[in-house]
């Protein structure tokens, strides 16, 4: 099988790769782009480990083809904050102690960008609800939770927990 050439932006930087038909966007993040923030848990987009957004949905980079991201805004954990100035959503994750191993936490961390994106002002419950497709095997959800409310609180308000 012939490669397949693809252009697409990453965090709003443009990308070229080429990949096999069967690559996925995980594999090529990680192993062609060297963009190691996004995890691989189970490979069959049941743990949220590989979330990242497709022109700002929310999609697990395992289940979707490299080659369908042609001319996509794919967004990573690469692109929220910056090694010496955090995202809020970050600081929050960290002010709650809503990480252990780590495995989920880029994954739980661009879910709660795309749902503050996505919803700024969510309840407790409408962020359970989103966040229902990542898993953790460490926290036990509550401490994340927190984090995510605390998140939203600081960007713009959320409301009481249901």
């Amino acid at each position: 099988m012939s490669k397949t050439h693809v252009t697409t932006s990453i965090n709003a930087s443009l990308h070229e790769f080429l990949c096999e038909p069967g690559d996925t966007l995980l594999d090529v993040l990680r192993n062609e782009l060297q963009l190691t923030g996004t995890k691989e848990g189970c490979g069959t987009g049941d743990c949220g480990a590989c979330s990242v957004t497709l022109n700002g949905r929310l999609v697990c980079a395992c289940l979707v083809l490299a080659v369908e991201v042609e001319g996509m805004e794919v967004g990573t954990i690469e692109g929220i904050g910056q090694s010496d100035s955090l995202d809020v959503i970050q600081e929050k994750f960290l002010e709650h102690a809503a990480l252990q191993c780590g495995i989920c936490t880029p994954g739980l961390i661009v879910s709660t960008k795309a749902l503050l994106d996505e919803n700024p002002d969510p309840t407790e419950a409408e962020a359970r609800y989103y966040l229902a497709g990542n898993l953790c095997r460490c926290t036990g959800y509550d401490k994340i939770i927190r984090a995510v409310m605390d998140a939203a609180a600081t960007l713009g308000g959320a409301k009481e927990g249901v």
